[in-house]
Parts: structure tokens; sequence; C-alpha cells
């Protein structure tokens, strides 16, 4: 009898320090692909130069979480979109994106921008900035 009231003390206290599991899931954020690209033809100077991005979720884990514009030159400027991915239960279904992506005001001439997929592949585009 008291061994089994020790043993019991023991699991109880071992129990009481063991991490209780989180109900929130787990999430992290992931570069996305990038499938198509909706560039105005010309901007005018001194306006915001603005790009639209679309592609797909892989499945209806993944949400919009940002885009990252690096000007690597006056000229040049590399773009990336990003999302939050959720570990939870996910319909295994493609979830189409679409978002304006601001470049911000750009000196004039002809700029080429660089979309980077989430596995590094890329395209190009160029905007004439007259």
């Amino acid at each position: 009898m008291r061994i089994a009231s020790i043993f019991a003390a023991v699991i109880v206290t071992h129990l009481s320090c063991m991490p209780i599991a989180s109900a929130e899931p787990v999430t992290k954020e992931v570069a996305l692909s990038i499938n198509e690209v909706f560039i105005p033809e010309r901007i005018e100077p001194g306006r915001d130069a603005k790009v639209v991005l679309s592609g797909m979720f892989p499945n209806s884990c993944y949400r919009w979480s940002r885009s990252e514009v690096r000007d690597v030159s006056a000229t040049v400027h590399y773009i990336r979109a990003y999302a939050m991915v959720s570990q939870t239960m996910c319909l295994m279904v493609l979830v189409p994106y679409s978002k304006e992506v601001n470049l911000g005001r750009l000196q004039p001439g002809t700029h080429t921008l660089r979309f980077i997929n989430g596995d590094n592949t890329f395209f190009e585009r160029s905007l004439e900035v007259e």
C-alpha cells in the first residue's frame, strides 16, 4: 500500500513537470512561388510604382504574410512573396492569391524587376518610368 502511494506521488509530480501542449498551431513563414505579375506599361515620375503578384497557395493552411522588395541598384529590384503556414488540418486544394506590391517612387528610366520564387528560380520583367 505504501509503495503504491509513493508510486502515485512520483507519477503526479512527473506529470506536473511536463509541458502542456499548446492549443495554438505552429506557424512558420515560407517564400512563395509567383506565377503571374501585372505590371503597368508606364509609370509617371513622382508616383509610386505598383505591381500585382498572383499565384497559388499549395493548400488552405497558407495565408499571405508580406512581400519584400530589395533595391539592388537604382534600376534593378528583387521581389519576393511570403506566406505564413499553419501546421493544422488543411484542405488539400490549390488556393489562389493576388496581392498588390508597392515598389515606391522610382527614378525615370527602364527598371528590371526580378521576381524570385520560393525555390530561388526567378523571372524578370521591365518597367518604364517616364
